[in-house]
């Protein structure tokens, strides 16, 4: 597997810090730093450090979205008419534009070139997204539904290597 961060060397602190993190966004530097056996000072050097290295790309809550009113999760692939950048840039942009998606990925291995994760309040408000919105961007030859009957495992952050 190819090393993607040649230029960056993460110690113990680093992992620790990264690791605690995922899990514990809302964590005081205070407590942070004492978690990882280190003075404020110099922990709060190394987040900013991770932060402008890109290794930490944001902080957000997680939401329940049934709670929200959102009671439908669907798993969505679509297949894209023509491979060309052009058509993938059109399609990525569009689908920006709809916050009912929560996740967008470009996929290999299957018949389909995206992978997208939808929430919908019901059927009604999936098929107005559907019908009204995604099946009418430009290129978009085919998609396949399927709907999430539970969360088995919760996002979670990666261990940091």
């Amino acid at each position: 597997m190819a090393n993607n961060r040649p230029d960056i060397v993460l110690d113990r602190f680093d992992r620790q810090i990264l690791d605690i993190l995922q899990s514990q966004g809302r964590i005081s530097n205070q407590a942070l730093a004492e978690a990882v056996n280190l003075s404020p000072s110099p922990c709060l050097r190394r987040v900013r450090a991770l932060e402008a290295a890109g290794l930490i790309t944001g902080y957000r809550a997680e939401v329940d979205a049934r709670r929200l009113g959102y009671g439908l999760g669907v798993v969505l692939h679509i297949s894209m008419d023509q491979h060309t950048p052009e058509r993938f840039a059109n399609f990525e942009a569009r689908v920006a534009e709809l916050p009912e998606v929560t996740e967008c990925l470009l996929i290999t291995g299957q018949e389909a070139d995206y992978q997208l994760r939808i929430w919908a309040v019901d059927m009604d408000d999936y098929q107005r997204l559907l019908l009204q919105h995604i099946t009418r961007i430009d290129g978009v030859s085919g998609v396949h539904s399927s709907f999430v009957l539970r969360r088995v495992l919760p996002a979670r952050g990666l261990p940091a290597r």
